[in-house]
């Protein structure tokens, strides 16, 4: 297996969860069916919770929002079973979460309603994070050689903390320096980029980013980050020119650290 060198002055290394230090099958096939079957009961058990409501009134700013651009809005459906002005807004919220992730978007508003529903499930074990088996031993050694490791995901800050302090490796908190999610911005846009680099507190050509998707890795480029694009396996195919264009690696442990930070 062919080693890449870290570029010689990256102090920072930034990395996306979904297809990169996680698989893909993990968030397809067990955290999102997860929400499909405990949403109706979730929003009916916590509906009154002020952090449910909070997270209600978010869902209903984005609806707002998509309706203001012209943006596809699901088509409420009516429910006989339904009887109740509760149950009635219960049933409009589940239509508008499955309607998002159907259209696999990634809206503040989505990912965080999302990280409290797996949150319960976390703590009582019915859930584990997922990672490949390269991911914690290299982060491990790319501290032991001085460079920070951030965490960039379209999954809210805290769903982030919920994969990693409840991994199959147990709790692996102790990794990473921070956390980001699209309350920064988007992934696909290379402002995003340039404010987490702000608030880590070093220039964007001092971290180096890896990803899976190349319109993430343009972006972050485009601010002036290093980026290494990363294939796993059920990871989205890249066409060629893609792969032309940046550094690819199949495993974390092809990075190597060159000369100090």
């Amino acid at each position: 297996m062919a080693t890449v060198a870290i570029p010689a002055n990256t102090t920072a290394l930034l990395l996306d969860i979904e297809g990169t230090t996680t698989p893909i099958t993990f968030v397809k096939d067990i955290l999102f069916p997860y929400i499909r079957d405990q949403l109706e009961d979730y929003l009916s058990t916590h509906w009154e919770e002020d952090e449910c409501k909070q997270d209600v009134h978010l869902l209903k700013k984005q609806l707002e929002e998509d309706l203001r651009q012209n943006r596809a809005c699901p088509v409420h459906v009516l429910d006989q079973t339904v009887h109740t002005d509760e149950e009635k807004a219960i049933h409009e919220v589940m239509e508008n979460v499955l309607w998002q992730m159907a259209a696999d978007r990634k809206t503040t508003a989505l990912k965080q309603f999302q990280g409290h529903v797996w949150r319960a499930a976390y703590s009582a074990g019915r859930i584990k994070g997922e990672m490949y088996q390269d991911v914690v031993p290299s982060i491990r050694s790319w501290r032991r050689h001085g460079l920070k490791v951030f965490i960039y995901s379209s999954g809210s800050v805290e769903a982030q903390k919920l994969l990693f302090g409840y991994s199959v490796e147990g709790d692996v908190l102790d990794l990473f320096d921070g956390h980001f999610d699209t309350n920064i911005g988007l992934k696909v846009e290379g402002k995003s980029y340039e404010r987490i680099a702000e608030r880590i507190g070093c220039p964007p050509e001092e971290i180096t980013f890896l990803t899976d998707v190349s319109r993430e890795a343009k972006a972050a480029e485009d601010a002036g980050m290093n980026v290494v694009v990363v294939v796993r396996p059920g990871n989205l195919e890249l066409s060629e020119e893609e792969r032309g264009l940046y550094t690819l690696v199949t495993s974390f442990n092809q990075l190597q650290v060159t000369g100090s930070v």
